[in-house]
């Protein structure tokens, strides 16, 4: 520091000055007197121009005194608060004196000392939100009450940006007449719930819907000074917890549905009975009938739906062994040639390997699945139309399969109800009544779980009007 910007250079520059100014006051008026009065005036003149220098030399070494024991120390204080200011918050002072300078070096250390440690804590803190947020699953996001993000976790930022790449239906301009005419800068799903929060306080959570996912949204306001100064949110994909819910919904309604047809259908007849109704013994033996089929058809859905629920707990007791795929197929085919001729339907059955061996796999399931998709092809094909078998050996993904085609030239399946025929109780012929096919709705599904249980694939294929194409492709070796 510059000596004479310091206190102490501009109090010895000023104790100077009026020195001087006193001497040649003094000066102007005894030295007339001197020379008037005294004889030796040119002694006293001297006398006095020495006492003028020794005053001189004690203010100088008083201002040099005053700049070591109050310059220095405070210079060293700046020197601190300085570094302190830059963060270095371990920076002490080490001045030992007992004036008041001392005290103030003692007190700055103290602060010190306080600072570094709230900084510390301040620190940990911070770390540990910053490891909160870093280790939650959901995104969360801050938003300040103006709309601009604030805060938010990697899977929150990686939510804004896939979310910045789509374009929004109903993208709405900025009205400057609005409340908040900057909360445009949130995403447009969250938007409503924002200035929701920021008008009525509170906590406020919804189910927004992007794409084809659903998010549950928390949002909380965030205070400051009792004023709302911006929002939180907490979001969580619930998109597969609602598909499951769906699904619960509709498997409920489902089975009350095909529950409640042949069991009317049970009581109306036996009431007819009990009413005497029946004028023959044939119609007694009729009605005696159609309730005995509709008890097998209610035993034949309970048993379905115990079938599937054990295959997807993951329970499917497979009885694993090899199979000779050439004759699995030449016996489903003589099981189905006397239905082909009595419904004038023409069944192929088209080996192109000769050796179709499964080294693992459970011979029953396997005819469960073929049986049950030729059941479907034979329900949905006129006569004079033909249904083909066809197996061969094939290479996928680095592995040996058997693929197995079974194709129709039924009715065909609609292009939308294509992703959904492997679905529990889904109906791709609407118009059909159950009672004329004689299925569950839980054929698929369930050859969907023995294939998927063998390590396999099944897909469709299909054409409205000319036919349907069931692929199925099962490993050689054993999985």
């Amino acid at each position: 520091m510059n000596f004479w910007r310091s206190l102490v250079g501009k109090l010895w520059v000023t104790i100077i000055c009026l020195v001087a100014v006193v001497l040649m006051t003094l000066g102007l008026f005894l030295l007339p007197y001197i020379d008037s009065n005294f004889a030796n005036s040119g002694a006293i003149k001297r006398l006095f121009m020495y006492t003028a220098l020794i005053g001189f030399s004690m203010t100088t070494f008083f201002a040099l005194f005053l700049f070591t024991k109050i310059t220095q120390p405070m210079q060293q204080v700046i020197a601190a608060a300085n570094a302190i200011r830059r963060g270095d918050y371990g920076k002490r002072l080490k001045l030992v004196t007992s004036d008041e300078i001392g005290e103030l070096a003692t007190s700055f250390n103290h602060m010190a000392a306080e600072l570094e440690g709230t900084i510390r804590s301040l620190n940990h803190e911070k770390g540990l939100l910053s490891s909160v947020l870093r280790s939650m699953s959901d995104p969360v996001i801050t938003f300040d009450n103006e709309g601009r993000i604030v805060l938010t976790n990697p899977h929150g930022q990686s939510l804004l940006e896939s979310w910045s790449d789509l374009k929004w239906e109903q993208e709405e301009e900025a009205d400057p007449g609005e409340p908040y005419p900057d909360a445009q800068g949130v995403p447009l799903p969250l938007r409503t719930l924002f200035l929701r929060t920021l008008e009525e306080g509170g906590d406020h959570s919804s189910n927004v819907h992007v794409r084809q996912g659903v998010w549950s949204v928390h949002m909380a306001p965030l205070y400051s000074d009792n004023q709302i100064q911006g929002t939180v949110a907490v979001l969580r994909d619930v998109t597969e917890e609602v598909r499951l819910e769906k699904m619960r919904r509709d498997f409920l309604a489902n089975v009350s549905h095909e529950i409640r047809t042949p069991l009317s259908m049970m009581q109306g007849y036996s009431e007819a009975l009990l009413d005497g109704m029946a004028s023959s013994p044939e119609e007694s033996s009729e009605l005696v009938q159609v309730i005995h089929d509709e008890s097998l058809r209610m035993g034949r859905l309970v048993k379905d739906l115990l079938d599937l629920a054990r295959m997807e707990a993951g329970h499917t007791d497979l009885q694993k062994a090899p199979v000779d795929m050439s004759e699995l197929l030449e016996r489903i085919y003589r099981k189905f040639s006397v239905r082909a001729k009595e419904r004038d339907i023409e069944l192929h059955c088209i080996r192109k390997s000769s050796e179709l061996w499964l080294h693992d796999a459970d011979e029953d399931k396997l005819e469960q699945v073929l049986t049950n998709l030729l059941d479907n092809a034979f329900r949905h094909t006129p006569a004079g139309k033909k249904i083909d078998i066809v197996a061969d050996w094939v290479a996928y993904s680095n592995r040996s399969e058997i693929e197995i085609e079974v194709r129709d030239e039924g009715v065909g399946i609609p292009n939308e109800d294509l992703p959904f025929i492997f679905e529990r109780f889904y109906k791709a012929d609407k118009a059909r009544v159950r009672g004329e096919s004689g299925g569950t709705g839980l054929g698929l599904a369930i050859v969907k779980n023995i294939v998927e249980s063998h390590g396999g694939h099944i897909s469709a294929a299909s054409k409205l009007g000319e036919g349907t194409c069931f692929t199925l492709r099962l490993p050689v070796e054993k999985q």
